[in-house]
């Protein structure tokens, strides 16, 4: 691991690390409306690579609403068409039954955890 940079805010965490150039961003809280600016930017400020690389833990993330989703699918969007990717890790049940629902799970790809996500 290299550089580790975190925010902090009343309900939400978000830290930054690299892992053998892919980026790590550990989300721990509620994801709604309120911190979807927060999120959003976490997840699109891609550093400096040419080929962004994202691995989004969710494993400490209690509550994730459409607004959640609607972040999640555009910095998918964003990295696929800077020829990177984005994936999903840790997500726990009730999280990963949403994205299921509404078929985020067949766009994005979710892991079991960080470590499966990165050597995927």
């Amino acid at each position: 691991m290299t550089d580790t940079h975190g925010s902090a805010r009343p309900g939400l965490s978000i830290d930054h690390t690299t892992v053998d150039d892919v980026r790590v961003v550990t989300v721990r809280g509620e994801i709604d409306h309120a911190v979807t600016k927060e999120f959003t930017d976490a997840l699109l400020s891609s550093g400096s690579g040419t080929r962004p690389q994202t691995v989004v833990d969710l494993s400490g993330v209690t509550f994730m609403d459409s607004s959640g989703i609607n972040a999640l699918l555009a910095a998918h969007q964003a990295m696929s068409a800077a020829q990177g990717w984005l994936r999903i890790a840790g997500a726990q049940a009730s999280v990963l039954r949403v994205f299921e629902i509404v078929g985020v799970d067949q766009v994005i790809g979710c892991h079991p955890t960080v470590e499966h996500a990165l050597t995927d």
